[in-house]
């Protein structure tokens, strides 16, 4: 077991946003970190805020966000988030300057907080808590409004999405919690990663491969795809915990007395909210199923009630369900999707429910309500074909019977159940030794590992060599590094992922570095050649360097340095 001091000088700031959806896989990636060795510290904003009692191996900073009581109680979620974002950048800073902090990682809605890191020379990660297929959906909007697509007209809804397959529009990820030039606006703001060092989804390779090849071409900075988080934590770790809502274990007592596959689960989320005539139409379409449920109608789920639960329906409701329904407030949802006797997930398909449907091979009934639950609905029921779509103006009573049978009990429903469990079985794969998600988040730990400010480590095959030199590391994204070698060889470069700005008393090199061990060609002038040989960025280069590609340039032993560079001593 690490000392605490040495732990105290691997300490990560993390950043979450302050939804249900957004906290969840940032306490999550923050027990992966703790376990490997860091210091974990949260820097939550007052509203929404986790419980520490949760996490006692974990910091906790609470951010002063000043918010006024209307701003808490708005529904306009946009334009909070946009507030936030003006309010805490100060308080932010002011701690970070306090202490000495590896890194600091954030929430891609929490874009202050590189603002806060950059002053200090602190690097800076992205976590992005959505899909990358609703990342990419995203970086288009601001096209489709100039090209006059957005707003959205009710003829073109079922029309395909150029460039953006098998996306329709009425696909796209608006959000309906505030105005569209808002909304517009906090994409881009979100979107723009300045001199962030990486980004992390929370999503896997086998899922997702043809986003994350084109959000990597778009961003061109290291991309990690750690997903499933919650299944990358370690066992009995108090990543379960994560909820701003208390949950109901009492209802595992009720799934234990049920048939195996035979509950459908019913959960939309910590945000969406429905009128009491959908909530009619859904306690009728499942009590005429025949199927047994286990339904969450949390707080607020019902638009002007605080909780209905059971009392705001009808006495032959009851009498139909007795006890072949279970109604609790909030439930422990990835219990619940593992138990044995859950056979179907009727959800909002947030990414979060998303991944932990897939991890546990449970089909789904797909009811998006905003934003990128319409894009991971569409990928849940045309790509993957894991989730039966209950399409606007289908949440009557008689489409929610028939939706349950189908994925239930019907033929489309066990084919569903197949193609799921291949899914679940390649979630296994990639998170274990020799998997996509393994090797990235192996890598990731590899390259914090490296961040010891004012040393750089090249591992010079026979011996090391430490270059004594001020790291400047959140200044990256070139392409090459210049440094004067006593000959030519082949070095493998360290500290990864953070394009490495060198000063000595002035800066004079930056670099891109890709995931993992690099392996460099250098010359006894100087010159470094691309760091991914795949790459052909050759025409950046200076055209004194340029020459110095191939083999190496001058002879052994031979010791020139580029003005401005130190040597090697």
């Amino acid at each position: 077991m690490e000392g605490v001091e040495q732990r105290k000088h691997r300490r990560l700031v993390l950043v979450p946003g302050p939804f249900q959806g957004h906290l969840t896989p940032m306490l999550q990636l923050g027990t992966i970190l703790h376990s490997r060795g860091f210091s974990i510290t949260i820097a939550h904003t007052k509203f929404n805020h986790p419980h520490p009692s949760s996490h006692p191996d974990f910091h906790f900073l609470c951010i002063e966000d000043r918010l006024s009581k209307d701003e808490v109680q708005s529904r306009d979620l946009v334009s909070l988030v946009l507030t936030l974002n003006t309010k805490c950048e100060q308080p932010l800073r002011e701690f970070l300057a306090q202490d000495r902090i590896a890194c600091v990682f954030y929430d891609a809605l929490m874009y202050f907080s590189e603002s806060a890191a950059r002053p200090l020379k602190i690097p800076s990660v992205i976590l992005h808590t959505n899909s990358a297929a609703s990342s990419l959906a995203r970086s288009f909007l601001h096209q489709l409004k100039a090209l006059g697509f957005i707003p959205l007209q009710e003829s073109m809804l079922q029309d395909p999405v150029p460039q953006l397959q098998p996306l329709r529009f009425k696909d796209l990820p608006i959000s309906h919690f505030g105005r569209l030039e808002d909304h517009l606006q906090l994409i881009s703001l979100a979107g723009d990663i300045r001199t962030s060092s990486a980004l992390v989804w929370n999503t896997l390779e086998c899922l997702e491969e043809s986003p994350l090849a084109q959000l990597r071409e778009d961003y061109r900075v290291p991309i990690f795809s750690l997903g499933p988080l919650n299944k990358l934590a370690p066992a009995g770790s108090s990543s379960s915990s994560t909820g701003l809502l208390e949950e109901d274990n009492a209802c595992i007592s009720w799934l234990d007395k049920q048939c195996r596959n035979s509950v459908i689960y019913i959960s939309l989320g910590s945000i969406a909210s429905i009128d009491d005539r959908q909530l009619m139409e859904m306690a009728w379409g499942l009590a005429n199923s025949g199927q047994p449920f286990l339904w969450v109608v949390r707080p607020n789920l019902v638009r002007g009630s605080e909780w209905s639960g059971f009392e705001s329906l009808s006495k032959g409701f009851k009498e139909i369900v007795e006890e072949r329904g279970c109604i609790v407030k909030w439930a422990p949802q990835r219990r619940v999707l593992s138990h044995g006797s859950v056979g179907g997930f009727w959800s909002h398909c947030g990414w979060n429910s998303t991944l932990e449907s897939i991890c546990e091979g449970v089909p789904m009934i797909c009811q998006p309500c905003f934003g990128d639950q319409r894009v991971n609905a569409r990928y849940l029921t045309s790509v993957w074909k894991v989730g039966y779509e209950l399409g606007d103006g289908e949440n009557d009573r008689r489409s929610v019977e028939k939706a349950i049978r189908e994925l239930m009990v019907g033929t489309q429903g066990e084919e569903m159940r197949q193609r799921m469990s291949k899914l679940k079985d390649k979630v296994e794969v990639s998170i274990q030794e020799g998997g996509s998600s393994y090797g990235s988040l192996e890598s990731l730990i590899r390259d914090l590992n490296g961040l010891d400010p004012g040393l750089l480590l090249l591992n010079l095959g026979d011996g090391d060599c430490t270059l004594n030199l001020p790291m400047n590391l959140p200044e990256l994204r070139s392409t090459l590094c210049y440094v004067s070698f006593l000959s030519s060889f082949s070095v493998s470069l360290w500290p990864l992922i953070w394009s490495t700005r060198l000063s000595s008393s002035s800066t004079f090199t930056s670099s891109f570095f890709s995931p993992g061990r690099s392996t460099l060609n250098t010359c006894a002038s100087g010159g470094l050649l691309p760091v991914d040989p795949a790459v052909d960025e050759c025409s950046i280069l200076p055209e004194g360097i340029r020459e110095a590609r191939g083999e190496g340039g001058g002879r052994a032993r031979e010791r020139k340095v580029l003005e401005g560079v130190p040597d090697i001593e």
